[in-house]
């Protein structure tokens, strides 16, 4: 194991649990359901867990138990499919910096997920996402990994670069996609030249937004630290829900930042992987201001970026 790294058995909501450290930060996986990541923390800032966290007796979405924190969905969205119960004890693998979790197969879907979480730096988390298709016939489908957030923050999908018409800058690089009750008037949605931003505190009823083409990374910020979200988007990929690489959803009382891979169609017996890294930083001042995103999150965003490749 990485010396630097600290691995140790907890609970979580009676059921067993893993917790992952470095002297900067701690996360926390369940082993008894799951996978879910359902706590990550800087030792060194005043947010402690960024992730929402619902009792075990909450209100079950279709049969499927919320949680919050981070889990792996596949998508498109489907009442049936997408709901299945995570509710199994999982297959543990100890790894030398994390360690690798593995559902059992839905008997629904003949589908399987499993995660692997990685601590690569002081304060860098790899998560790698897998489905595997162990039913009897293809199934076309997306990984989509869901990350929930605590209320209160503010959150920043950042725009890719403004282009120059007079240069000849004459197509479109991004679409936005809202969903049937997205409402971009509604106060929450923070528009900036870079970058939409999210304001939790405003929101008050339901509202999920996507698009197509990003610069790979989104931020929420919560009482002093900020949790980046990278996951690249593949050019001339072909994407879920109208081309999305990226999707966010809040209503309020929680925010969620979702990354998808590409379509593939799986065959019985293959896999298909999705990679996130995460990092979580103390310091940087809220991203609500053309200023602050230009002269603070983002440099520290691609000085992060920078080390990763």
């Amino acid at each position: 194991m990485n010396p630097s790294m600290k691995h140790s058995k907890t609970d979580y909501q009676g059921g067993e649990a893993i917790a992952l450290a470095t002297k900067n930060l701690e996360l926390v996986v369940t082993t008894s359901v799951g996978p879910r990541v359902v706590e990550i923390r800087s030792k060194q800032g005043k947010a402690g867990n960024l992730f929402i966290q619902f009792p075990a007796d909450a209100p079950r979405a279709h049969g499927f138990a919320v949680r919050g924190g981070h889990r792996l969905w596949h998508s498109p969205e489907d009442i049936v499919r997408t709901y299945q119960p995570d509710d199994e004890p999982l297959a543990v693998k100890p790894l030398r910096n994390g360690v690798a979790l593995a559902q059992p197969v839905e008997p629904k879907t003949g589908m399987q997920k499993a995660m692997k979480m990685e601590i690569v730096g002081e304060r860098t988390v790899k998560v790698t996402h897998a489905l595997t298709n162990h039913g009897l016939w293809p199934v076309e489908t997306a990984v989509w990994a869901l990350t929930m957030f605590r209320a209160g923050g503010y959150g920043v999908l950042p725009l890719l670069p403004k282009g120059n018409h007079a240069a000849g800058d004459l197509l479109p690089t991004y679409s936005f996609v809202p969903w049937s009750y997205t409402d971009l008037a509604l106060p929450l949605w923070d528009l900036h030249r870079d970058f939409v931003g999210i304001d939790v505190t405003k929101a008050k009823v339901a509202q999920k937004l996507g698009i197509t083409n990003y610069p790979g990374w989104s931020a929420y910020w919560l009482e002093g630290t900020t949790f980046v979200k990278s996951a690249p988007v593949i050019a001339g990929a072909v994407y879920p829900d109208f081309g999305c690489a990226f999707e966010t959803f809040t209503n309020g009382g929680m925010i969620e930042f979702e990354t998808l891979s590409p379509l593939v169609k799986l065959a019985p017996g293959q896999s298909t992987t999705h990679v996130e890294h995460w990092g979580v930083f103390d310091g940087l001042p809220k991203p609500d201001t053309d200023g602050v995103f230009a002269s603070s999150l983002a440099p520290a965003v691609n000085a992060w970026l920078r080390k990763l490749t």
